[in-house]
């Protein structure tokens, strides 16, 4: 009987495979260039430990001794403890017309930040979208002005801000000098070719086929830059309005320059206020020198999401 049975052919035959043994099953290898290993990762957390330290202990430093009374200090020395008090920062507010200075700041740096990333912007979109000769050409253009130090260019502009007249409801003077029109205009002239360059990078990463629908549908060139772009680069915008609020409101160079009036300095000229005749209190210049940095350390914070999506965009499209 047994010889009479079909035979089944190999390829529907069950073959059985041998088990697996899911104990021995192999790690999966570390790829170079990855994370780091246990030992050289505990020495890189340690020295970033360390740099971190000694790139803020002149900060903690300050803070702390604008708690302290001059006289304790001078008597016990900066390596005491103690000798606690706040009227340093009410002391410095009031000398140093804290609020005066903190409204002129607040004249130049929104200004000046709204009208260099609105331009630079307007820039950025051309060279990006549009294809012509001179388009890198352009693109440095506006990068030179960053490569020449201010000092450089003091003597000429000062002597061309001197020459230009302008209505006296705009400058006591009757000139670019002494107002506020001047020293906006200058730090938008050294901070556009920044701008204009990161966000120039920006814009050309936004997908050509994306215009071509936009014109398409009848979309004129400043609609498709304002509707369409300008949503697009919001973390790019973001970033670079934190780093121009930083560098515009902390500019000292040119406000000394061009402003002669002393109710018309900005916040970081006035902490020359609290210098003394034969000495300087140097915890009232600390605590001036905190008050001062609030602004700014405000904006970073309520903008550090944008801030770090702003710099992080495109590091890893390869």
């Amino acid at each position: 009987m047994s010889d009479d049975l079909p035979t089944v052919p190999m390829a529907y035959q069950k073959v059985e495979e041998p088990p697996v043994e899911t104990s021995k099953r192999s790690a999966p290898k570390r790829v170079e260039g990855g994370v780091l290993n246990r030992p050289r990762g505990t020495v890189a957390t340690v020295i970033m430990a360390l740099l971190s330290l000694l790139w803020l202990f002149p900060l903690i430093w300050a803070v702390i001794n604008s708690f302290r009374d001059y006289n304790y200090t001078q008597q016990n020395g900066y390596l005491s403890f103690g000798g606690w008090t706040i009227s340093n920062y009410k002391e410095a507010w009031e000398r140093g017309q804290f609020g005066l200075h903190f409204w002129n700041s607040l004249i130049i740096t929104v200004p000046g930040v709204l009208l260099t990333l609105f331009l630079a912007s307007l820039v950025a979109f051309v060279l990006a979208r549009f294809s012509f000769k001179f388009n890198l050409a352009m693109l440095g253009f506006f990068l030179a002005a960053n490569l020449l130090p201010p000092q450089a260019l003091l003597i000429p502009v000062f002597k061309m801000f001197q020459q230009i007249h302008v209505p006296y409801w705009m400058s006591d003077s009757g000139t670019m000098l002494n107002n506020f029109w001047g020293l906006i205009l200058v730090n938008v002239a050294f901070q556009l070719g920044f701008c204009t360059f990161v966000l120039s990078n920006y814009m050309k990463t936004i997908p050509m086929e994306i215009y071509e629908s936009a014109e398409l549908d009848g979309a004129s060139v400043f609609r498709q830059y304002w509707q369409l772009t300008m949503p697009l680069v919001r973390p790019a915008l973001a970033a670079l309005a934190t780093l121009e609020v930083t560098w515009i409101y902390n500019e000292f160079f040119w406000a000394t320059v061009l402003l002669q009036r002393s109710d018309k300095f900005p916040i970081t000229s006035a902490l020359n206020n609290l210098r003394g005749q034969f000495f300087t209190d140097t915890n009232l210049v600390a605590a001036g020198s905190v008050l001062v940095a609030m602004p700014v350390l405000i904006v970073f914070f309520v903008l550090q999401k944008q801030f770090v999506s702003g710099l992080t965009l495109g590091a890893t499209k390869g």
